[in-house]
């Protein structure tokens, strides 16, 4: 009887929601297509092609039916912030936050078909949404250490850009080279954005681009800086050390702040693990021998 009731249940529910799904998400991929061809100047929109890789499979055309613009959109940032990691590709993100719910209902479906319950109806929910957002979890995970390293290389490669200024380089020069030679994280964010300026791209379009892509807060800053120093004629050099040095500070107070937080995390194994043991090693002894006196 309980299959029956979630067969039935399924029925009525699956329908309804496919139908909000596909009217939430056409008008949305719609309208994105239309401002996208009118500002790349294209004539004939696709109106079934959204932000989402064209694909000529049916799996293709599934996924973009099942996937709201919001979700594409928000993966695609992750996936720029994360630095487009070998495997976490956009399609196989978004397919993994359809199927990984689905393979939750199908684990946990049948147990609860045999022992229904209101504890185990909001415990399967839970999983559903929890496995629904774990692909974007782990992509955030990637982005915070990827955001954290750039933080960390940017004062050294400011400090090149501003040797290479004085040396007598231009600064587009400097960029360059500094994209050439770097190693690391921020050196291929560098050489990306060097891509863009010998396609043809506006610097500040390039540069503020690369700040969008990181979502760094000081390397925005160093972009909005070059910027403006761009803007007002201020000398560049001039920048670029200024920039360092506040980046350099900025990044002792970080590494001093996470040295004062450790006695705070370190407190907590303390009390449960080190402290329980130590007093049994401790008072033990002196207990088992009142324990013998007094018996």
């Amino acid at each position: 009887m309980p299959l029956l009731v979630w067969a039935a249940v399924a029925a009525l529910v699956l329908p309804l929601a496919v139908g909000t799904q596909l009217a939430l998400t056409r008008t949305g991929r719609a309208a994105a297509v239309v401002r996208q061809n009118l500002t790349q100047g294209l004539v004939a929109p696709d109106p079934a092609a959204g932000t989402l890789e064209a694909r000529r499979t049916g799996a293709g055309s599934a996924l973009r039916t099942l996937t709201a613009e919001s979700s594409a959109r928000r993966v695609r940032q992750l996936l720029d912030v994360a630095g487009r990691p070998a495997g976490y590709t956009m399609t196989r993100v978004l397919w993994a936050k359809l199927w990984l719910p689905a393979a939750v209902v199908l684990a946990g479906g049948p147990w609860l078909a045999e022992a229904p319950s209101t504890l185990g109806v909001l415990a399967l929910l839970a999983a559903v949404v929890v496995v629904h957002h774990l692909p974007e979890v782990a992509l955030w995970g990637r982005g915070q250490e990827r955001q954290q390293v750039i933080g960390r290389e940017l004062p050294d490669v400011l400090d090149q850009m501003m040797i290479a200024v004085e040396a007598g380089l231009g600064f587009d020069a400097a960029f360059a080279r500094a994209a050439a030679t770097g190693r690391g994280v921020l050196a291929e964010e560098l050489v990306r954005t060097q891509h863009d300026l010998t396609a043809g791209r506006p610097r500040r379009a390039a540069y503020d681009a690369l700040a969008a892509r990181t979502r760094v807060p000081d390397l925005r800053r160093f972009v909005g800086a070059v910027n403006q120093a761009e803007t007002y004629g201020v000398p560049v050099a001039d920048v670029l050390r200024v920039q360092a040095d506040e980046m350099r500070v900025k990044r002792r107070l970080r590494a001093e702040e996470q040295a004062m937080k450790v006695p705070v995390k370190v407190t907590f194994p303390l009390l449960v693990c080190i402290l329980p043991a130590l007093l049994i090693v401790l008072l033990g002894p002196a207990a088992l021998g009142l324990l013998d006196s007094l018996g």
